[in-house]
């Protein structure tokens, strides 16, 4: 670690913009959260769960790293999967230094090479080989991993600038790839000011974490259709200062009639359930005391609708 007194910018301070790519659940939003210290961006066993590109910032003495956390690439069957795409390239192409995310559980397949070729083509942007969920896996099994990152590293041309194994669950390495990203950043300024944790309106934010408790359990149908656009956040009037209350309303939409029963569950208690989660952490990321009203609709066929699309924010 320098000293304290680089955090001015005299000693080399380095500020810049790291993203973390990926094929969909291979542990990019985790690790995230695990770097920043905080939930900032929402985790879920099912794939393609992330959809904005939610900043995590993290503030040492000695540098300032703003993650980008973009969707996982994926061949696209959707217009929605195109957009998410085309972020992601926009993406890659503006950050300083780029972690490709790879599970020590599971055998490189097709969606990591269809990445990395993609990956092999930005010339210009350093690259780090991050093996995660390494606690799924024991020291043989890691070492056949990296073995063949390395590997496919050197048949497609890509220069890995670190390979590194971590555990963002158990804390495994998670400080020590921060230390491995930051010299790749360029020298600076702070980016933001101390204290500032993501960059995402928080109206975005209290969206994704209704949409990630509405994830929680729901069938394998499920995942891609559910999209939440918080209408609006408002103080509740008359209220004494020391005991303040937020409203929160919310629509949850979803692409078809029969998807309704499933969200909202037996008399409704399934959407009771996710109220009831997200409302915790709502509170949580805001620090107040939240009223959320949750409503759910029908927006027929969103993802291959540009209309719908441009007013669920894609």
């Amino acid at each position: 670690m320098s000293s304290p007194s680089s955090a001015t910018g005299q000693g080399g301070f380095r500020a810049g913009f790291a993203c973390f790519v990926g094929r969909p659940n291979a542990g990019k939003s985790t690790l995230t959260n695990a770097l920043v210290g905080t939930k900032v961006a929402i985790t879920s066993n099912r794939p393609q769960t992330t959809r904005h590109t939610v900043r995590g910032i993290v503030h040492r003495p000695d540098a300032q790293l703003v993650l980008v956390d973009t969707p996982g690439l994926h061949k696209p069957r959707t217009l929605l999967g195109e957009r998410l795409n085309d972020v992601v390239r926009a993406t890659w192409a503006e950050v300083d230094v780029i972690g490709f995310c790879l599970p020590a559980d599971q055998k490189l397949g097709p969606g990591d090479r269809y990445i990395a070729k993609e990956l092999a083509g930005i010339k210009k942007t350093p690259k780090v080989a991050v093996v995660t969920k390494t606690d799924l896996v024991d020291s043989e099994r890691l070492a056949e991993q990296l073995i063949a990152i390395d590997q496919l590293g050197r048949e497609l041309g890509i220069e890995w600038a670190e390979i590194i194994p971590v555990s963002a669950v158990g804390g495994k390495q998670v400080e020590l790839l921060a230390d491995l990203l930051v010299p790749l950043l360029p020298e600076g300024p702070a980016l933001y000011p101390e204290g500032d944790l993501t960059d995402e309106p928080e109206q975005v934010m209290v969206a994704e974490l209704i949409r990630e408790a509405a994830l929680e359990g729901v069938r394998d149908e499920l995942p891609h259709s559910i999209a939440v656009v918080v209408e609006e956040m408002l103080p509740r009037e008359g209220r004494p200062a020391d005991r303040p209350l937020l409203d929160v309303h919310a629509n949850l939409y979803i692409e078809r009639p029969s998807q309704k029963g499933i969200i909202i569950g037996p008399k409704g208690a399934r959407l009771k359930e996710v109220g009831t989660r997200s409302r915790k952490h709502i509170e949580a990321l805001l620090g107040t005391p939240v009223f959320l009203d949750l409503h759910v609709k029908v927006a027929k066929d969103w993802q291959r609708d540009p209309k719908q699309l441009r007013k669920l924010g894609f």
